[in-house]
């Protein structure tokens, strides 16, 4: 039977929109229930005040309780294959945080792939580490730590939070690019390693600016320098490691990730709320007291962003030789 043009047009164009409806009809609906973000570290830390901000923003947009759960150990991997096993139904995210892109290489046998089996939804922000000695080092600029390391070579002690942390691979890339010989003395978290670098048993610690910034203040640390491209505009008169050794560049990256095959329309939806969040004033006056610099992403550039640092901390884990604590 041959149908009539208009007719035939008509049951066409119907046809092309059924398959969208459902899709349509899912973004519509989700969240019907509470959703989960799950952190690879403790209560009260950088990652988990930022978490419980996104969270809080999420639940007041998209009308549902966004919850975190802390699920600290083998430096995030614990977190990360909880969600990489969980349903790609939206209801399971993940705090994305530099050691996501360092444990590729820095852990010989992961049980997921991290670029493969997370999806990225957004990047959040982006923040510095900062470059501090204490008081007793002799260089006030980068340029004259670079050469007293250099006429000392091995008696530097340079501290971080522990093996294969962000600063701990901060520090490497400075001895890398730098050409200088520093001892690294890993510490089980920020705290100890701060409290031997107040005392002088440690003389450098390329620290998350947001732990040190008042010991700046105080006088108690020293600032050489942001690891950041630009400089923080908590530390305006601070500048970069970058001025005095061209390339460096280190950002503490954190955004959000889902598992893999969760639906393009519930990752666009996560993706447009958090997008709309970090240009609240209110939030954006948030993000400057902790330090953060909103970073506003598609979820193709945070993927690719994700790639570039994933490559970049694999060069410096083998430069070094690092293993996880």
């Amino acid at each position: 039977m041959k149908l009539p043009r208009r007719k035939f047009l008509h049951l066409a164009a119907s046809a092309a929109v059924l398959p969208v409806l459902p899709r349509v009809a899912r973004a519509q609906a989700y969240p019907t229930r509470p959703v989960r973000i799950i952190v690879g570290y403790a209560a009260g830390g950088g990652a988990d005040i930022l978490a419980r901000l996104i969270a809080q923003w999420l639940s007041e947009r998209l009308g549902q309780q966004f919850v975190i759960e802390n699920r600290p150990g083998a430096g995030s991997n614990i977190a990360t294959e909880a969600v990489v096993r969980a349903p790609a139904d939206g209801y399971t995210l993940l705090l994305v945080a530099p050691a996501n892109t360092i444990n590729a290489t820095l852990f010989d046998n992961l049980n997921f792939n991290f670029i493969r089996d997370i999806a990225p939804v957004a990047g959040i922000s982006r923040s510095p580490n900062v470059m501090v000695v204490n008081p007793s080092v002799p260089a006030k600029t980068v340029r004259e730590f670079i050469a007293y390391a250099k006429a000392n070579p091995g008696k530097l002690n340079m501290a971080s939070g522990g093996n294969g942390s962000s600063p701990h691979l901060s520090g490497e890339l400075f001895k890398m690019m730098a050409g200088v010989d520093m001892l690294h003395v890993p510490y089980r978290g920020g705290a100890p390693a701060l409290a031997d670098l107040f005392s002088g048993q440690v003389q450098v610690m390329f620290d998350n600016l947001n732990s040190s910034i008042e010991h700046i203040r105080t006088g108690r640390l020293r600032a050489l320098a942001v690891t950041t491209a630009v400089r923080a505009e908590t530390l305006p008169d601070t500048p970069t490691v970058g001025d005095s050794l061209p390339g460096y560049e280190v950002s503490v990256v954190n955004g959000l990730g889902a598992p893999k095959n969760t639906p393009p329309e519930i990752i666009d939806l996560l993706h447009k709320a958090i997008n709309a969040s970090l240009t609240d004033p209110k939030n954006k006056e948030r993000f400057a007291q902790l330090g953060l610099v909103p970073m506003s992403m598609l979820p193709t550039e945070f993927a690719k962003l994700i790639a570039d640092e994933t490559e970049k901390w694999a060069k410096v884990v083998k430069f070094s030789g690092a293993k996880p604590d």
